[in-house]
């Protein structure tokens, strides 16, 4: 039922119907607002939630030898709760780390500590006392260390099928991309033009989800969106663009339709590593995201082997029509079981049902008090802008744009070289010439194998062992991988060339011209 009311079924159904189904903890008759969340001056738990000192002071060094407590940058002047009257012998004012400790900190070996003591806290389920600062405020945060509301805490099976629809979704944007391979041909035919302007379907859906994440990813990044927005409402429309570029009859049209469905199909490019991060830990999240990146490079490779042969069998169009038919079911799952995954978000929308529920107004998120006194144009402008200031500030971001340009240039080429190549110098139809991508679906389950070895074997043990080097660490694997590129295309060029001549000396020269 969570995840339903989560989804935007869910979301769609409490705002027609004034919340009245799908209610949350906050607004059930039988919900009682914690007594920390109360306007009385003080910030306590309640007696039946205390912790008994004596079994929990060992745990208590323990963790706290291992993370320092100067861990919240940005509240300033944070109250210490009183301790409860009910016991003072026994009980203890419960502390724990709460969202603006975790996912506000940069991937150092700070962070790396604070995530590994929340890992031990939330396996005990203690209760979480708000911050609050010296102006009244009170810091909305999770209920207890295992709040079911916190996507970290989801579990495996939660976490892994919100994954697949992502990962699903990822599939079909970048599958729409290369299926086009296959029409290109009748498009010539039909339209009158040449290999140039026909291959601009698949230029242009490319420039679109490479020009899409400048707006869709700080949309993201802007709690009273969250992920789901962005991503429901982009979706949407890139299913409904499938309909009438499937239909078009002039080029031109085509071709501003291709662009428009890569720029709102961008957002699976834009947010899924961010989803990816909101559930999975920092040691982890690179198995989660490594499923997600081979999502997007094996979908293009498998585009022209679904539809060369029906292209063959029916028309140029059939391909345009087989994205419309892949994404609608991925659209309906997401309708009724995506659910939000951003925390800020989640954060965000609680700290208006605590504010309702028990009248303080005091209550704020984290976001709230962030962004106190900028106008939606100043939080709109910072978000976007913010992207390209880390580009440019750091080089090595810098440099791996650059490079992941360069090998998605290259990659993308060979959607047009290969029926260039395997057609004329083998005889393939374009059937055939889309099988021919599927050594790129097997490099990639190759690789895997191999960085997930490598992840396993070496980084997570080094990284729980020394902590978190340089960021540039987890690079090594690409200074072997590098070489790649260079030694494929040298290997396919002098291949395809030793081909040719041969069909040049057997006299087959209308064969390979």
């Amino acid at each position: 039922m969570e995840i339903i009311r989560e989804a935007p079924f869910g979301q769609i159904v409490r705002l027609l119907t004034r919340n009245k189904f799908f209610l949350y903890p906050e607004e059930k008759p039988e919900f009682h607002c914690p007594s920390c969340y109360k306007d009385d001056g003080t910030l306590k738990l309640d007696h039946t939630k205390a912790i008994d000192l004596e079994t929990k002071e060992d745990e208590h060094k323990e963790i706290d030898e291992a993370t320092d407590l100067r861990l919240q940058p940005t509240i300033s002047d944070i109250e210490k709760a009183s301790r409860s009257s009910y016991d003072d012998s026994d009980l203890e004012q419960q502390t724990t780390l709460g969202l603006q400790r975790t996912q506000t900190l940069p991937f150092t070996d700070q962070r790396l500590e604070v995530e590994r003591r929340l890992a031990i806290e939330k396996t005990k389920s203690r209760p979480i006392v708000p911050a609050k600062t010296a102006d009244g405020t009170i810091l909305a945060d999770w209920y207890n260390t295992d709040d079911s509301a916190n996507p970290q805490n989801w579990s495996k099976k939660k976490k892994a099928f919100v994954a697949l629809q992502i990962n699903l979704y990822t599939f079909v944007v970048y599958c729409g991309s290369a299926i086009y391979v296959s029409s290109e041909l009748g498009v010539m035919a039909r339209f009158g033009v040449g290999e140039t302007k026909a291959s601009l379907g698949l230029a242009l859906y490319v420039i679109g989800y490479g020009l899409g994440p400048l707006i869709w990813a700080p949309m993201s990044e802007i709690p009273a969106f969250g992920r789901n927005i962005p991503y429901v409402a982009t979706f949407a429309i890139y299913l409904i663009l499938g309909i009438p570029t499937a239909l078009v009859d002039n080029l031109g049209g085509l071709l501003v339709l291709r662009f428009l469905q890569g720029f709102f199909g961008s957002p699976c490019l834009a947010n899924g590593g961010a989803t990816m991060q909101d559930m999975y830990s920092l040691l982890y999240l690179p198995y989660a995201m490594a499923f997600w990146v081979s999502a997007a490079f094996a979908a293009p490779a498998l585009g022209p082997m679904m539809s060369g042969f029906a292209v063959v069998a029916e028309n140029w169009r059939w391909s345009l029509w087989e994205i419309v038919w892949m994404c609608s079911p991925v659209f309906i799952l997401w309708f009724f079981f995506l659910p939000e995954t951003s925390a800020h978000t989640i954060l965000l929308r609680r700290a208006a049902r605590l504010r309702k529920n028990s009248g303080n107004e005091n209550i704020r998120s984290q976001t709230e008090i962030d962004r106190k006194g900028l106008t939606p144009r100043a939080v709109a402008f910072d978000a976007v802008i913010k992207p390209f200031e880390i580009m440019l500030k750091d080089p090595a971001v810098l440099f791996t744009n650059v490079y992941t340009a360069l090998t998605y240039g290259i990659y993308y080429s060979f959607f047009e070289v290969f029926p260039l190549v395997y057609g004329p110098l083998y005889g393939f139809n374009l059937g055939e010439t889309g099988v021919v991508f599927v050594c790129i679906v097997v490099a990639c389950i190759l690789a895997m194998a191999i960085y997930f070895s490598y992840l396993h074997f070496l980084l997570i043990p080094d990284v729980q062992k020394n902590g978190l080097r340089a960021q540039e660490w987890r690079l090594r694997p690409a200074l072997i991988a590098v070489l790649g590129p260079t030694v494929g295309l040298f290997l396919f060029d002098w291949r395809m060339a030793a081909v040719f001549l041969r069909c040049k000396a057997e006299g087959e020269i209308e064969v390979c011209a």
